[in-house]
Order: structure tokens, then C-alpha cells, then sequence
């Protein structure tokens, strides 16, 4: 089985058990095979959580939660040392947190103070902890998939734009149609009597490694090379584009790791459609999940109700598509 067989099975692995929601399921393995992170927003229930537990119920991997609390500690994120042995023959032992695992869920990352929120830094970043002078690497198949809540904002603490800018792609949940909440119904009365039917064999971690190097192969020609650089400067600079409202939305543009996102997630999805090339198409699906979280708007457009991907429409509109 291919590096590409094993990850389309993942993903009707996870279709089964997550309905109605197949783009954020396209967005979670881009995000996996881009080397990348995901913020999930959307109301309670939407099967945010549930997305990434089925995602490492069928990749072989270690799954951590971190459930984001005002109370909580870096060091209940990064692990700690701790003293071993009795009176001075003891030594000081790394303990590690959970953060050390492949999979990780950062529940209501928006519910911790900014000290436990930059707990996640480092390791999102350079994907290594320190702690008390000592570098710690995490594993190769490393995700953070951290969750917020768009409404309930009383006693939250918002993320900083810089860290904001560390997750690849920031998605919205929304809700499911009709027919596929009956379909939702008939699936947890399943689980309820036990009547579901269990997982084959789980995905090896490899495949995603494997999946990540063809990834990386993936060709990106210089038009569309052209193309993503002229959508951030777009964001940069929208005086340019005097025929659009650019300028009075926008207050601050995308900073250089909207380019690097917007090549890394579109190679994904290129290779996901069995593609070796990227062409626009690819460039247009994931700008907004790419660019709505390292945009700031000004007052104008708050104003007036516009929304960053509204914006972002208008910047699709805007540049010219080689």
C-alpha cells in the first residue's frame, strides 16, 4: 500500500465516525501532512474533539489531551523536574508533560492565561521544550489540534497574534445538514448499543512520514510561486487595489509564515488529489483557513459587520490567477 492509499484510508477511517464535516477532515490531514498545526473554532458539540480522538484511534500514535484551565501551569504542559533518591545522593529527573505525545488536543486553549498558552510555543515552533536549561525534542509525528469556543467569551483570554501566527490553519465548524444529523443520530445509537463494528488494523505512523517527504516533492511552478506571494502582499498592502475596499478593511497583513503556509498546505492538498503539481485551485482552497487567522482588520470593517473572509474573498477577487 502507497504512502497516498494508506492516507485516503485515514481519511474514510475518520469520515465513518465523523459526519457531515468532510472539509475539516481535509483540513486536519493537510494540517498532518504539512508538518503543521490546527485551531478549531466553532460552538459545543460540533465534533471538534471527537475529529482528532478518531484521528489517533486509527494512526498509530500516542494521543494526549490537555485540558486548558485559568489554574493551569506551564509545567503541567511541559513536565518538570522533579527531585529522586534521599538527602543529597538524590538526583533531579525530567518528568515529562503531556505535551510529549504525536497527537495532541488543546481543549479550550483560549480558558489559560497567557503563561500556559506560551507553554505551547516552543514546542509548536522549534518542536523542543527547555526546561531548567535543558532542550528536550519531541517526537517527528508531532500535532497540536487546539480548540476554541466562539461564543461564552466572559473569563477567557484571547490568543496573541503570535501565537496565533504558529498554527498553520485556523478552521471553522460549522454545523451539519439535516441528513447528516440523522445520520449522526443512527451513528451513537450505534456506539451506544455497542453495535458498531471496530477498526481494523491502525495506519503506521510511517505512512504519514512517508506521505510528508512526497508532500515536500510536490512541484510548485513559478507563476504560482507568483501568485501566493501576490496574495500576502494583497494583505500587505491593499492601497494597491484602489477599485476595492482593501484598504479600509485591512489594518495589519499576513506575515511571511502566511507565504510558507499557503505553500505547505497547497502541495498538501495537491497531493492529496493525487496531483504532483500545485496549481491555483489549490492555492484559492486553503487561503482562507491559511490567511483568516494573521489578519487584523480595522475599525471600518469591524463596523461594518465585514469578516476576515469576507476580506479575504475580495482579495481572491483581486489578484490576478496566472
Amino acid at each position: 500500500m502507497t504512502a497516498l492509499d494508506s492516507i485516503l484510508d485515514l481519511k474514510q477511517r475518520i469520515a465513518v465516525s465523523v459526519i457531515g464535516q468532510n472539509e475539516v477532515v481535509d483540513q486536519l490531514l493537510i494540517a498532518l501532512l504539512a508538518n503543521g498545526h490546527i485551531l478549531m473554532e466553532g460552538l459545543p458539540g460540533l465534533a471538534k474533539t471527537r475529529t482528532i480522538k478518531t484521528l489517533a484511534k486509527n494512526l498509530e500514535s500516542e494521543f494526549r489531551r490537555i485540558q486548558f484551565t485559568p489554574d493551569l501551569l506551564p509545567s503541567d504542559i511541559t513536565g518538570t523536574e522533579i527531585y529522586t533518591g534521599e538527602g543529597s545522593g538524590g538526583t533531579f529527573v525530567f518528568q515529562q508533560g503531556p505535551v510529549f505525545g504525536n497527537l495532541i488536543l488543546a481543549d479550550e486553549i483560549n480558558r489559560a492565561p497567557a503563561k500556559a498558552q506560551a507553554a505551547l510555543l516552543e514546542a509548536m515552533e522549534e518542536r523542543q521544550v527547555t526546561v531548567a536549561g535543558k532542550t528536550h525534542r519531541l517526537p517527528p509525528l508531532f500535532l497540536v489540534l487546539a480548540t476554541q469556543n466562539p461564543i461564552e467569551q466572559e473569563g477567557t483570554y484571547p490568543l496573541p497574534e503570535a501565537q496565533m501566527d504558529r498554527f498553520l490553519l485556523h478552521v471553522f465548524v460549522g454545523y451539519s445538514n439535516d441528513d447528516d444529523e440523522r445520520k449522526i443520530l443512527r451513528l451513537v445509537r450505534g456506539e451506544d448499543g455497542g453495535t458498531v463494528a471496530s477498526e481494523d488494523g491502525k495506519i503506521p505512523a510511517q505512512a504519514v512520514l512517508d506521505a510528508r517527504a512526497e508532500v515536500l516533492a510536490v512541484q510548485v511552478s513559478e507563476g504560482v510561486e507568483r501568485y501566493m506571494v501576490s496574495l500576502i502582499a494583497a494583505t500587505r498592502r491593499p492601497a494597491d487595489y484602489q477599485e476595492s475596499k482593501l484598504a479600509e478593511w485591512i489594518r495589519v497583513g499576513a506575515s511571511p509564515r502566511g507565504t510558507l503556509a499557503l505553500d505547505r498546505a497547497a502541495r498538501a492538498k495537491a497531493w492529496l488529489d493525487g496531483r504532483d503539481t500545485v496549481t491555483p485551485k489549490d492555492v484559492q482552497a486553503v487561503a482562507h483557513a491559511c490567511l483568516r487567522h494573521r489578519l487584523i482588520l480595522g475599525y471600518e470593517a469591524e463596523a461594518a459587520g465585514t469578516t476576515k473572509d469576507a476580506v479575504l474573498d475580495e482579495v481572491l477577487k483581486q489578484v490576478a490567477v496566472p
